[in-house]
């Protein structure tokens, strides 16, 4: 793998960092501005949503931009964001802050997955894309405890300021790293948006915000589910965290090594196993040892769609991917907020703390009936293609035979 790949996973280090550690440190945040904790919960709220809105929108203004100069300027914008939340003087700017540092978010994971593909071989694409993503998995297994850590003995401001110094790594990586490949000709606008009436773009699209939002269905609610349910301590939640992070970790490589074989049947498997894992979550989530076994699970199966589901997009977004690429990242925070949004419904209706896994459930088995779609419907296309192509051949060879 090319060196170029490990500046883009320090990029994606830092983001990933920036994005989580905030969960672990609304109690100062609040304290400090003295604003409650759900109004604190909006400086999640506010990045999940600049990187929904930010993905396209950043990558629509980068099209004439070359792609190393835009993923430059895409950590800069990075550390600008880290830099103004370090030394904000009130909770307004702060937020302003959080936004200003997701709107690099979508832009650089789209724009950095075409770039790592095209750094290697095309058998090797799948597995580039999870060498990037390695660094969004690793930000929490070791990037968001540590940041936690520093900010409740250091103080948060500390924290955005280390992740800011994260970012000026990740640029100067970058910089020196990536080849400075030209933007390539004739790609435009209208290119980039006929990818969205491709029906095999949207479909991986929507597999994205429903098995993504299956994960996090169950981990929006793990701190009340394992103190209450599975009885753990309150400080035993960062371990399981860190369990869940490793998860991703392995899930992801694995994923990027077995999509670039048998994309689908990886997705197959990945999603129908998390869709089993997460309605048996809601039995071993009575279990200290059986629900740690299953955190561990859900993590890894989750993320084990990533590299399929991404590299699915490029497949399918043929000369002009890059905007569906960051769209599609956009996707994973929309599977997220929406599967935060219904798994606090079922709490609130007195279902239990666990009822979020059944909801995680049947997003991911939804995932995986969209997968059986979308690859019957991409069988039929590849048929219809070969009887299109076999009528004029069999013409040619009747009017021959007449020749003859």
């Amino acid at each position: 793998m090319p060196l170029a790949l490990l500046a883009l996973a320090i990029g994606a280090f830092g983001i990933g960092t920036t994005e989580f550690v905030i969960m672990g440190l609304l109690p100062e945040v609040a304290s400090d501005y003295g604003v409650s904790i759900p109004t604190a919960g909006f400086l999640v709220t506010g990045y999940a949503l600049g990187v929904m809105f930010g993905a396209p929108l950043m990558t629509v203004l980068g099209t004439k931009i070359p792609r190393k100069r835009m993923l430059m300027l895409l950590m800069g914008l990075f550390i600008v964001g880290n830099l103004l939340s370090a030394a904000a003087p009130a909770f307004s700017v702060m937020l302003i802050g959080r936004v200003v540092a997701s709107l690099a978010h979508g832009a650089f994971f789209g724009i950095g997955s075409v770039v790592a593909a095209d750094l290697v071989a095309p058998h090797k694409k799948a597995g580039a894309i999870a060498m990037m993503f390695t660094g969004l998995t690793v930000a929490n297994v070791v990037g968001v405890p540590l940041g936690t850590l520093i900010g409740q003995s250091a103080g948060w401001r500390v924290t955005f300021a280390v992740v800011a110094a994260l970012g000026v790594v990740g640029l100067a990586g970058v910089a020196k790293l990536v080849p400075d490949v030209p933007k390539p000709e004739g790609v435009r606008l209208r290119h980039e948006l006929a990818a969205f009436t491709n029906v095999q773009v949207l479909l991986a699209m929507a597999m994205t915000v429903l098995g993504f939002g299956g994960v996090f269905a169950a981990i929006t609610y793990i701190a009340p589910m394992m103190t209450h349910v599975a009885g753990f301590a309150d400080g035993s939640v960062t371990w399981l965290l860190v369990l869940f992070g490793l998860g991703m970790v392995g899930g992801n490589l694995v994923g990027g090594k077995f999509a670039d074989r048998a994309l689908m049947p990886m997705l197959y498997v990945s999603l129908g196993a998390l869709a089993v894992v997460l309605a048996l979550f809601t039995f071993t989530a009575h279990d200290k040892i059986a629900s740690a076994v299953t955190v561990f699970l859900i993590g890894a199966l989750g993320f084990a769609t990533v590299p399929p589901l991404q590299k699915r997009v490029l497949d399918h977004a043929h000369g002009a991917p890059t905007l569906a690429s960051a769209v599609n990242i956009g996707a994973f925070n929309l599977g997220n907020a929406l599967s935060a949004w219904l798994g606090g419904v079922v709490i609130a209706a007195g279902l239990g703390y666990t009822a979020p896994n059944w909801v995680g459930a049947v997003l991911a088995a939804a995932a995986l009936l969209l997968a059986v779609l979308s690859s019957a419907l991409e069988r039929r296309q590849s048929g219809s293609r070969a009887e299109a192509g076999a009528v004029p051949v069999a013409a040619e060879r009747r009017a021959a035979a007449v020749r003859h």
